[in-house]
């Protein structure tokens, strides 16, 4: 069932002012960004309907307005509310390859000495090889990845259903968040009730071949359920934790929940 928000949630003195603006104004990351933007203090203020005397109020108010978002996401989420799948005639091809970086930059990790490092409220923290990883049992699905930028493409995906993992490894699947450090330098974080999603994988391949380095090698993501920047390539270290671990767009400005 949907979790209530709580009203020691929202501060009270803005609270309708900031549901109204997160409604008209800010509902998708890309809004959110565009609205950081092009916003002045007094149009801000306007929005808001309280006083803003600084680029400090401005953020302040702002990220009060995202985090109210993430909290309408989760709970509008429904776990078991499957993302649309597509027959294989429809696969992008080629599928994009996407980054904050040039594929000439793509992070080449080897397979041989992988490891994939486990920390936080899990009872099993040794690592894992890829060849553990791949004796797991496998799926695959074909679905849609959505940029935030506004382009999407369909490709096929397989690997290992990421609440099986977590299970395998003893997570403590009442935390709050699960978060990704990643070969390339990135961060994020998820929910845990998109952790547990039945279509939420730890993809280890592309197609019929091993996850080619410009999709992720040796493991990604794949969360047919939320925006691409929040499906993290080339993972190193997985954390279950209870501390908000942010994510490197999160941290700039991106809405955190990121659903799609």
């Amino acid at each position: 069932m949907p979790r209530p928000i709580a009203s020691n949630e929202i501060d009270s003195r803005t609270a309708q002012d900031i549901v109204e603006a997160a409604r008209q104004e800010l509902g998708s990351p890309a809004r959110r960004l565009f609205g950081r933007r092009l916003l002045t203090l007094g149009g801000l203020s306007m929005l808001t309907g309280c006083t803003v005397n600084g680029e400090g109020d401005a953020e302040k108010l702002l990220m009060q307005v995202s985090r109210l978002n993430d909290r309408a996401q989760a709970w509008l989420f429904d776990p078991t509310r499957l993302a649309p799948t597509y027959p294989a005639s429809m696969i992008t091809r080629p599928f994009p390859f996407n980054a904050y970086y040039g594929i000439d930059q793509v992070p080449r990790v080897a397979g041989s000495t992988y490891k994939l490092e486990l920390g936080g409220l899990v009872a099993d923290k040794r690592p894992w090889t890829l060849a553990e990883l791949n004796a797991l049992p496998q799926t695959s699905q074909i679905t849609r990845h959505i940029c935030v930028e506004g382009w999407s493409a369909i490709g096929q995906w397989g690997g290992v259903p990421f609440g099986l993992f977590l299970k395998r490894i003893g997570a403590d699947l009442s935390a709050r968040y699960v978060a990704f450090k990643c070969a390339d330098d990135y961060y994020t974080s998820i929910d845990m009730p998109t952790a547990l999603h039945p279509q939420t994988l730890l993809a280890l391949r592309y197609g019929d071949q091993t996850l080619p380095a410009k999709y992720g090698y040796p493991m990604k993501l794949r969360m047919p359920t939320k925006l691409g920047y929040k499906n993290p390539k080339h993972i190193m270290a997985i954390t279950v934790t209870n501390t908000y671990p942010g994510g490197y767009w999160e941290d700039q400005g991106y809405n955190w929940f990121g659903g799609s």
